[in-house]
């Protein structure tokens, strides 16, 4: 994260859990997270905190200077509900923070919002916001991808929900930086002949030699 920007501390997705268990519509905890989560349904650990089985450290694929929440922008606006009091600063492109009023519907090319509890406190989640038709998931990167909302998530044992890993790829697969690379190789072996055939599908629509692809293919 930029410094100049402020510094963060991120919340854990216990607590994210906490606070939009009201929220006025579907939310997913993405990023790496996001990743972290769909490698620790295979384990005996949970990551949020629930144990699945015998005692043991929670796998760690890397370390998370932040945590992200994705909502569909049908239901943006109920984030200041359930992060009441909290500053809420949305990022105008190309990335200018300024802070978002409650009951203020975003533009469609703002996705992006930095959440804090006050001025002099880090930053603790950021939310994502993706578009959406009735039932079914639009990316908000290429209108070509979708799948119904119901598709795009799973849950830990403890039932916070998650965006599935391809999802979360896909969004990773475009000017990926080494961490990028790093959930990658840590998820793929966990994916199923289904997943791997949709993110190939999708990587391939404006990336064709994209470097993921060989690999999903094996």
């Amino acid at each position: 994260m930029a410094e100049d920007l402020g510094r963060w501390a991120a919340a854990s997705p216990a607590e994210v859990a906490a606070r939009f268990a009201d929220f006025d519509g579907p939310w997913w905890i993405a990023g790496g997270w996001a990743i972290e989560m769909a490698v620790a349904t295979q384990s005996t650990v949970d990551v949020t905190g629930g144990r699945l089985g015998a005692p043991g450290p929670a796998p760690s694929i890397r370390a998370h200077d932040d945590i992200d929440v994705l909502v569909l922008r049908e239901h943006h606006v109920a984030a200041h509900d359930v992060l009441a009091g909290w500053e809420l600063w949305a990022a105008d492109p190309p990335g200018t923070l300024r802070p978002w009023s409650a009951g203020e519907r975003l533009p469609s090319a703002v996705h992006d919002v930095w959440c804090r509890p006050g001025r002099d406190e880090p930053w603790r989640i950021q939310i994502m916001i993706d578009e959406s038709a009735g039932d079914e998931w639009i990316s908000r990167r290429d209108d070509r991808v979708r799948r119904a909302v119901t598709e795009i998530g799973s849950l830990t044992a403890d039932g916070v929900p998650f965006l599935v890993p391809e999802v979360q790829l896909y969004y990773k697969a475009r000017d990926r930086r080494p961490k990028d690379d790093q959930d990658f190789d840590a998820v793929v072996s966990h994916l199923t002949p289904g997943q791997r055939s949709w993110l190939d599908d999708v990587i391939k629509l404006d990336a064709p030699d994209h470097p993921w692809r060989a690999p999903l293919r094996d």
